[in-house]
C-alpha cells in the first residue's frame, strides 16, 4: 500500500526527537494507531484511578491498614517495573501487536476477578488475593502500556512529544472520569459493579485493538538498558519520571482517606475534587506536547519549571505546620490543579529527551530502541508508583498527612535543581535536523558525546 510505503520512508529518515514546521498529513496506518493508542490510554488510566475513591475505604473495613493499603497498590508497581524492564527487552520477540492485545486482555481479567474479592473473607485472605489480583493486573497493563509507547513513537517518529501529549487528553478523560464514575457506581449500586463494566470495558478494547492495530516487524538489537543509563541525563530525566509518579501514587492513595476525614466528604465529592488533578493534566498536555516540539531545546527547562511547582504544590496541598497557613479546600483544590498542570511540563517531555540521548550513544532506530526507552520510562513511573503510595502511606500513619505531602514535594525539588544543574553544564548546542543532514549526505551517522 502506499501509505505503508509512505510511512517506512518518514520513519527510516527522520528521527523521533526532532521537530517539523509543516506536519504531514496523516496516512490510514496513522490515524488507526492513534485511535488505537487513544483507547488504550483511556481505559488504562480509568483501570488506574478508579480504585482511588472507595477502594481504601472498603480495605478498611476488610481489616487492612493504611500500610497495608499502599502495599496493596504498591506491589502493582514493583510487578509493574519488572514487567516493563521485560517486555521493553524482548518487545520485537514478542511482536508489538500481541503484546499489547494480550496485556489488555489480561487485565480485563484482573478487573472482573477484582471486583469480586468482596466476597471473600475479611483479613488475610482478602489481603492475599488483593496482592495476587493486582501483581498478575500490573503484568498486563505493563505489556499494554510499554508497547503502546514503542508503537506511537515508531509510526509518529518527528512527533513525539506532540502526539504522546495529544494521547494524553484520553489518558486525562480516564483519570476525570475514573473517580467520580467510580465512586458513583460504587454509592449507587456497590464494589462490583465498577470492576465489572469497566471489564467488559477492557474486552471490548481488546477486539478494536485488534482489528484497528497494525503489524510492526523490526529486527532485534544488542543494545542495553544498561549502556543507556550509564548517560548522567538518562539518569536525571529517570530521576524526574520517579519523582512525579511517586507524587501521584501518593495523592491517589492517601488523599481520599484524608478529604473524608478532614472535609467531611462522600467517595462521591472525593471524585470530583480528583478533578482538579487531571482536567488541568487534560488540557496542558497537548499543548506543552506540540511547543516541546517544536522547540525541542525547552524540553529540560519544562522539567525543571514543573518540578519547582509541583514541590510547591504538594508544600501547600496541606500547608506544612511551619507555614502557619490553615487548610482549606479551596486550597486543596488549587493545588491540586497546579500539580496537574505541572505533571504535564514535567512528564511529557521526558520521553522524547531520553530517546534523543538514546540516539546519541549510538542506539539503532527501530522498535527495539524503542521498546527499550519505553520500558525504562514505564519502569521507573513504576518506582515512583510503588515508593509514592507506601512511604507516603507511612509517613501519613505515624506523622500526618500534610509532613507526607511535603516529603513528596521535596523530591521533586531536588530532581528539579539536580536537572537544573545539569542543563546548566551543559547548554544545548545548536545542531541540523538529521533532515537536513541526510539531504546532504545520505551516510551522515547519528551525532555522538
Amino acid at each position: 500500500m502506499d501509505s505503508q510505503v509512505d510511512l517506512q520512508q518518514t520513519a527510516d529518515n527522520s528521527t523521533p526527537a526532532e521537530s517539523t514546521d509543516h506536519p504531514l498529513r496523516m496516512t490510514r496506518q496513522q490515524t488507526l494507531t492513534l485511535i488505537s493508542m487513544a483507547s488504550v490510554n483511556f481505559s488504562s488510566m480509568i483501570c488506574y484511578s478508579i480504585l482511588a475513591p472507595f477502594f481504601p475505604n472498603e480495605a478498611v473495613k476488610k481489616g487492612a491498614s493504611q500500610t497495608v493499603i499502599g502495599l496493596i497498590f504498591g506491589c502493582y508497581a514493583v510487578c509493574y517495573f519488572i514487567s516493563s524492564l521485560i517486555m521493553g527487552k524482548y518487545i520485537v520477540q514478542i511482536g508489538a501487536k500481541f503484546m499489547l492485545v494480550m496485556g489488555l486482555f489480561v487485565s480485563s481479567g484482573c478487573t472482573i476477578l477484582f471486583g469480586l474479592l468482596n466476597r471473600v473473607p475479611a483479613g488475610p485472605i482478602f489481603i492475599t488475593l488483593c496482592f495476587v489480583v493486582r501483581s498478575i493486573d500490573a503484568l498486563g497493563f505493563a505489556a499494554a502500556m510499554t508497547s503502546s509507547f514503542a508503537i506511537t513513537v515508531k509510526i509518529f517518529p518527528n512527533n513525539v512529544a506532540t502526539v504522546l501529549g495529544s494521547l494524553e487528553i484520553f489518558a486525562g478523560l480516564g483519570l476525570i472520569l475514573g473517580p467520580p464514575v467510580g465512586g458513583w457506581f460504587y454509592q449507587s449500586f456497590g464494589y462490583e459493579v465498577p470492576f465489572m463494566l469497566l471489564g467488559c470495558f477492557l474486552l471490548i478494547m481488546v477486539l478494536f485493538n485488534i482489528y484497528v492495530l497494525p503489524n510492526i516487524d523490526s529486527d532485534s538489537s544488542k543494545d542495553s538498558f544498561f549502556r543507556l543509563l550509564t548517560n548522567v541525563k538518562v539518569i536525571l530525566i529517570c530521576y524526574v519520571i520517579f519523582t512525579q509518579s511517586a507524587g501521584l501514587g501518593f495523592v491517589d492513595v492517601s488523599l481520599s482517606l484524608f478529604a473524608m476525614e478532614r472535609f467531611n466528604l462522600s467517595s462521591g465529592y472525593v471524585g470530583l475534587i480528583m478533578l482538579g488533578l487531571s482536567l488541568p493534566y487534560c488540557l496542558a498536555s497537548p499543548v506543552i506536547g506540540y511547543f516541546t516540539d517544536k522547540y525541542p531545546s525547552t524540553r529540560s527547562w519544562f522539567m525543571v519549571i514543573g518540578g519547582v511547582a509541583i514541590a510547591i504544590a504538594f508544600a501547600m496541598l496541606d500547608p506544612v505546620p511551619f507555614l502557619h497557613i490553615p487548610s482549606n479546600l479551596w486550597l486543596l483544590i488549587i493545588m491540586l490543579g497546579v500539580i496537574g498542570f505541572s505533571l504535564g511540563m514535567t512528564v511529557i517531555p521526558a520521553f522524547s529527551e531520553i530517546l534523543t540521548c538514546a540516539n546519541e550513544q549510538g542506539y539503532e532506530e527501530g522498535l527495539s530502541t524503542l521498546g527499550m526507552v519505553s520500558g525504562l520510562y514505564e519502569a521507573f513511573w513504576s518506582i515512583g508508583m510503588f515508593y509514592g503510595p507506601i512511604v507516603g502511606g507511612l509517613i501519613t500513619q505515624h506523622l500526618s498527612f500534610e509532613w507526607a505531602a511535603a516529603v513528596q514535594g521535596g523530591l521533586a525539588l531536588l530532581g528539579a535543581l539536580l536537572l537544573a544543574v545539569y542543563n546548566l553544564c551543559h547548554p544545548p548546542q545548536h545542531q541540523r535536523s538529521v533532515r537536513e543532514d541526510l539531504r546532504t549526505d545520505e551516510n551522515t551517522p547519528l551525532l555522538t558525546e
